[in-house]
This record gives C-alpha cells, structure tokens and sequence, in this order.
C-alpha cells in the first residue's frame, strides 16, 4: 500500500511539474484555450497510464511532450475543422512584446497546418533540434526541415514587411 501511495505522489508531483509548460505548447499549436485544456488532459492521462514507460524514458519530459503532439495531431486528424479562433491569447510572461506584432503573428500562425505549426513551436518556442522535432512529430528530419522552411515563408509573406520579427531564422 505505502509503494501505491509513493507511486501516486510522484505521478502527481511530476503532473504538477510538466502541465504549465505542456499548457502554453498546446495552446500555441492549436490556439484554443479549451482544445489545450482538453490536450493537457488528454496527455496526462496518458501519462498516468503508461507511467512506468514515462519513467523509464531518458527523458521523460520529452516523452510527454512528444505524446501532447502526437495527441494534438491525432485530434486534428480526426476533427479535420477550419475555424479560425478569434479570441485573444493571454499574456505569457511578465515581458511585454509589440501587441500589434503578437495579433499578427497568431494570426499569421493560424493560417499555418497543423503540422507545420506543431513544427514552428517545437522548433523556435521549445527550442527543440531538427531530430528532436522528428522523434517528437513522427517524422522525417528532412520532412522537419522542409516544413520548418515553408512554414517561415508563409509566416513571412502573412507578416509582410511590417514585422521583421523572423529576420535571421
């Protein structure tokens, strides 16, 4: 009873670890408060289900970084919708940014696929490398990288010349 009790703590610390920071990636990929609620949820579940392999891995907050994306694609997949979110997205960080530029730049993000957008976060939000993004996305490096360009295009042709945010990328 007591290995159950210690096994439930750790799941529950880990949960409260991870969830802040998978909360902002779903949100930026799908741009939906709700759908990135549903997301965490969704992943976490996951989590808990497969805690001995989450555990296990080399590192686990990329296993569960790569199940939230693997999650969001299947989601859109599934639920093949063209919305376009009109809400607001809330502010990140203490930091303040050109509120114009972060208008366009979700806007801009918007327009992007799903995939490409999953690729844009994981790539210049997380900071991840091209291979890193392949493991997580299911995909090719080669397959990474050209989304990773194209996506950059579109990003730059939607901003146009107003918002040189992507100079150098």
């Amino acid at each position: 009873m007591a290995g159950s009790a210690q096994r439930s703590a750790e799941i529950e610390e880990f949960m409260q670890a991870v969830s802040p920071r998978l909360f902002r990636a779903a949100l930026l990929v799908c741009g939906d408060w709700h759908l990135a609620e549903d997301l965490v949820q969704t992943t976490l579940g996951k989590v808990f289900v497969s805690w001995r392999r989450v555990r296990k891995a080399d590192s686990p907050h990329a296993y569960v970084r790569t199940i939230l994306m693997r999650t969001y694609l299947s989601h859109v997949r599934l639920h093949r919708t063209y919305e376009k979110p009109v809400g607001e997205l809330p502010e990140q960080s203490a930091t303040h940014h050109d509120p114009a530029l972060r208008l366009a730049l979700t806007q801009a993000l918007a327009q992007l696929s799903a995939q490409d957008r999953a690729v844009v976060v994981l790539r210049y939000w997380e900071d991840r490398s091209v291979a890193q993004t392949a493991k997580e996305l299911g995909m090719s490096a080669g397959n990474v990288r050209i989304r990773s360009m194209r996506a950059l295009t579109s990003l730059r042709t939607s901003l146009g010349g107003e918002h040189d945010v992507l100079a150098g990328r």
